[in-house]
């Protein structure tokens, strides 16, 4: 009775296919960015389990902000998804067309239970094309639908089999329907109210009662006349067992949402928050829309929160009089079907009850929702609806001359809606697409305006989106995202006046604190943003921290499991170098969230910044292990292994830096940190490899460059060495120890004195008091045989330096050279130009550049600026024997915080070499001066 031929399937499919092959260039848009895109669950790190630990979107049940839908096996399927295809929507949208065509098959055989052959295929074409099904296929989080109707369908299909040839009980077929259900109330909660479908049918169909018939059973009951009908007892013994059964599945079900509801604002849901009447009428008016949504397709809106639907504040409204013809219709349908026994009342029976009971947990009339209409909940509803439109086709193609008349109407209605689904599907093809098209339905929702602006951002087109983000304001003045939007705008054009204002308009709309009185007021999360959001913008002045800190510790006693405040005012906290306060604020963070790597990537820089390199090593190690490609963990803990100087750590922190490069493959300070740790172990072929490859990256990388030609230099190359200094001297002419060296290989390996001399010159012409190129301009007065001018420099030099005894040694060499050429009577100076061998006191051998890295993260939510991790740039610092260690540029050009550490004995280490190496030059200078 329920058999679908092969060529049903294939007509049903094709179809399907037809309907929505476009579909599959369509995008992520609306809510599938927070459920695919923003959502961890999908991702193979994140541990399996989580995702019966989160809602739909990632977040956990605990928490406030979590929307409280529990949609595992759905969030399951979508982590498949990724498995197979990352984040290729193509993937999302195909998987999503084969469950709709498994839908209608699975509907079809359904029909075919109270619905001749031919009534029921025509059912499930309508159900395959119709319009108002392409926010659940075409969306992605439409899946919950169409999982959880599969489910649903074969539930109530298992359910018809439970009763024998002779009307006994078969038990396995109700065991699979509860396991059947808990699997469709694990896709979508409505699932469930598959039970109720089956207790109808199972009373209706099965037992064949009609309601007067049950009027007088139970008459007969209460009187005492008759014990209860062997037929009775059997129904109730089997919907026991079916009520049994959903009722601990609604028990389960509170106790995962730790039995509170999800927090919805006025916004959201405007009657849910209306005072009688306008809430009662406004609610049962809603009835009438979306049966008018399934009877005329025409005008599809993906979002009708708001003021889409203004409320019904009278009852002398008009509004009202279609509520009562809603109710008059369902009225007669209900005593057509549940008086008489015949087919058509049977159909019309199954019909009401797909139609009406799944939609009771959206219908707003028992407890309130987050949406006032949606059409993806339409879904199985809408199966009903075709039930009765394929049932009245029957009657009418059996009248008279209506035959022909019927079928063609019913070959318009399949062909308009193929073609509207069709159509609709390219809303869906990219955010301000979908959200365009909506507004051209209503006008009068801010969340759409917001929404178009949202999609312009994310195409950087911020003056445009600014209008629609304004006209937003204005269609709801009270909008307390829509002004955010405004701020967060405003900021991106760099008006931070205009941006404050915005913020502080959104901020006044909050509702406020009354002294002495206990703060009760549900906020939604994520309006509390306007707090952090306004903080982040005015912590830019300094003078206005403890202001901005005044903010964060607002937002936290508005909600004291505010994750996002602790993570703000932590990074603030540090900026204040109050570094224990950040601490806290870290430490407070991870109670609420232990999972999340950026709050132990966050915590680890805090104990940098409080010198406990191990624990901030043990911290990035943490964040790793929860996200083990997190980029800045990776990185600034492969940093503070190399800045460690233990040899121990260098492969680890290769090891680090080489993941770091493979996500970041186009940052030149991973490849120049590989560098810098091949240095420090020798492999200078390795370390010229990693040099080169952040040179080519980025153009003029000082730090790069130096070393570069430092490591030419310390491997005999100097030759090699000069065109690298003269890059890096083209990009930053006043790089001091660039011209060291490069006078240095000047006058020791290419015997260039004048150009030496213009090296040294520079340096002093930008810091006259550096020792070190003031002696080696003395050196080369000295070269040139200019004695009297040598000794000026070096008394010049010795006043700048009074306790470096290598100048006074120096010194005293030139003053009796000076007077042995006086008493033989020698000229003291002699042409420009000679050249003898070179005399430098120390040479910049040893000294590396340090890459700093400034790292600061940021998410941002569609309707409110988000506030993301804090990181603290550090800098890889090493001392130089010729005076303050040099450091390289921030990529963005700016200038960053550097992080000091203490002497290592490696450190100590080197400076005695120095020392020793500067002892064996004075030999050597005074060998020279004594043989001259």
């Amino acid at each position: 009775m329920a058999f679908v031929s092969w060529k049903e399937i294939v007509l049903l499919t094709g179809l399907v296919a037809g309907c929505y092959w476009n579909s599959l260039s369509c995008g992520f848009v609306f809510d599938d960015v927070s459920a695919i895109l923003d959502n961890k669950d999908l991702r193979p790190a994140t541990p399996l389990h989580n995702l019966f630990l989160n809602d739909f979107w990632g977040t956990p049940m605990t928490e406030e902000r979590s929307h409280k839908s529990y949609r595992p096996l759905t969030v399951l399927t979508f982590r498949l998804n990724y498995l197979f295809s990352e984040l290729s929507a193509a993937s999302y949208h195909l998987l999503n067309i084969i469950l709709h065509a498994a839908v209608c098959v699975l509907f079809l055989r359904v029909c075919r239970l109270f619905l001749d052959k031919t009534s029921g295929l025509v059912a499930a074409l309508l159900f395959a094309v119709h319009p108002i099904h392409t926010e659940a296929v075409t969306g992605v989080v439409g899946r919950a639908e169409l999982l959880s109707s599969i489910f649903l369908l074969a539930a109530f299909l298992s359910y018809t089999k439970s009763t024998g040839a002779d009307h006994s009980i078969v038990w396995t077929p109700i065991a699979l329907t509860v396991v059947l259900v808990a699997a469709a109330t694990l896709c979508k909660e409505q699932g469930i109210t598959v039970v109720g479908i089956c207790c109808v049918y199972e009373v209706f169909i099965a037992q064949g009662f009609t309601l007067p018939m049950l009027m007088d059973t139970l008459r007969q009951i209460l009187r005492g006349k008759d014990g209860f009908p062997y037929a009775v007892l059997q129904t109730l013994l089997k919907l026991i067992v079916l009520i049994i059964s959903t009722l601990l599945l609604v028990i389960i079900r509170v106790q995962v949402i730790q039995s509170q509801l999800p927090v919805f604002t006025r916004f959201d849901n405007p009657a849910a928050v209306s005072s009688t009447p306008s809430r009662q009428l406004t609610f049962n008016y809603l009835l009438p829309v979306n049966a008018w949504l399934l009877l005329n397709p025409s005008e599809l809106c993906c979002d009708w929160t708001m003021g889409t639907i203004p409320l019904v504040d009278s009852v002398l409204d008009l509004r009202n009089l279609a509520t009562l013809a809603f109710y008059v219709l369902l009225g007669l349908l209900a005593h057509h079907g549940l008086r008489y026994r015949h087919n058509s009342a049977k159909a019309v029976v199954m019909a009401l009850s797909f139609m009406v009971l799944p939609f009771i947990p959206a219908c707003n009339l028992f407890f309130p929702v987050g949406f006032v209409v949606a059409e993806r909940v339409l879904y199985v509803p809408s199966m009903g609806f075709c039930v009765l439109i394929a049932h009245g086709f029957k009657i009418v193609s059996n009248i008279g001359q209506m035959k022909k008349i019927s079928w063609l109407m019913i070959g318009v209605l399949l062909t308009t809606h193929a073609v509207k689904t069709f159509n609709r599907n390219w809303d869906w093809e990219s955010e301000y697409t979908l959200f365009t098209s909506a507004l051209k339905v209503n006008k009068n929702n801010a969340k759409l305006w917001n929404n178009v602006g949202h999609a312009l951002e994310n195409q950087n087109s911020y003056e445009r989106a600014l209008r629609y983000f304004l006209q937003a304001t204005r269609v709801q003045p009270d909008d307390i995202g829509a002004h955010m939007n405004v701020g967060r705008t405003y900021k991106n054009l760099n008006r931070s006046k205009e941006a404050e204002e915005a913020y502080l308009v959104a901020k006044s709309l909050m509702p406020q604190v009354i002294p002495g009185k206990k703060y009760a007021t549900r906020v939604a999360p994520n309006h509390l943003n306007v707090y952090i959001n306004l903080a982040n913008l005015i912590r830019a002045n300094d003078s206005r921290l403890e202001e901005a800190d005044q903010l964060y510790r607002q937002a936290i006693s508005m909600r004291p499991d505010f994750k996002q405040a602790y993570i703000s005012r932590g990074e603030l906290l540090l900026k204040m170098n109050k570094l224990t306060d950040a601490r806290d604020a870290y430490l407070r963070a991870l109670e609420l969230d232990r999972n999340n790597a950026d709050l132990w990537y966050n915590l680890a820089i805090v104990n940098i910044e409080m010198k406990e390199p191990a624990e901030a090593l043990k911290n990035f190690n943490h964040a790793l292990e929860l996200s083990p490609r997190h980029k800045l963990a990776l990185f600034n803990s492969a940093l503070l292994m190399q800045e460690s100087g233990e040899p121990k750590f260098w492969p680890e922190a290769n090891r680090r830096f080489l993941m770091y490069v493979e996500e970041e493959p186009n940052d030149a300070n991973g490849y120049f940190n590989l560098g810098m740790l091949a240095m420090d172990a020798n492999e200078n072929t390795a370390a010229e490899r990693w040099m080169r490859k952040a040179i080519s990256l980025q153009a003029g990388f000082r730090s790069a460059l130096f070393n570069l030609a430092l490591l030419y230099s310390q491997t005999k190359r100097e030759t090699d060495a000069l065109p690298v200094l003269d890059e890096l001297l083209q990009h930053h002419p006043e790089h001091i120890k660039g011209l060291i060296l490069k006078g240095d290989i000047l006058m020791n390996h290419k015997k260039d004195t004048r150009g030496a001399k213009t090296c040294f010159e520079r340096i002093l012409s930008m810091d006259p008091t550096n020792v070190q190129g003031k002696h080696n301009l003395c050196v080369v007065y000295f070269e040139e045989r200019d004695l009297p001018r040598a000794e000026r420099c070096l008394e010049e030099t010795l006043a700048l330096a009074p306790n470096e005894e290598y100048v006074r040694r120096h010194l005293s060499i030139v003053r009796n050279k000076m007077a042995a050429m006086s008493a033989a009577g020698h000229a003291l100076s002699s042409e420009k130009g000679a050249s003898v061998s070179s005399a430098k006191e120390e040479k910049p051998q040893g000294v590396k550049e340090a890459a700093d890295e400034t790292a600061v993260g940021a998410k941002e939510g569609r309707s409110a600026e988000a506030v993301g991790k804090a990181a603290k740039g550090e800098k890889n610092a090493r001392k130089s024997s010729g005076g303050a260690a040099d450091h390289s540029e921030p990529s963005d050009g700016s200038q960053s915080g550097e992080r000091t550490t203490a002497k290592s004995t490696k450190d100590i280490k080197d400076i005695e070499e120095k020392r020793a190496a500067a002892l064996k030059r004075l030999e050597e200078i005074e060998r020279i001066l004594s043989n001259d």
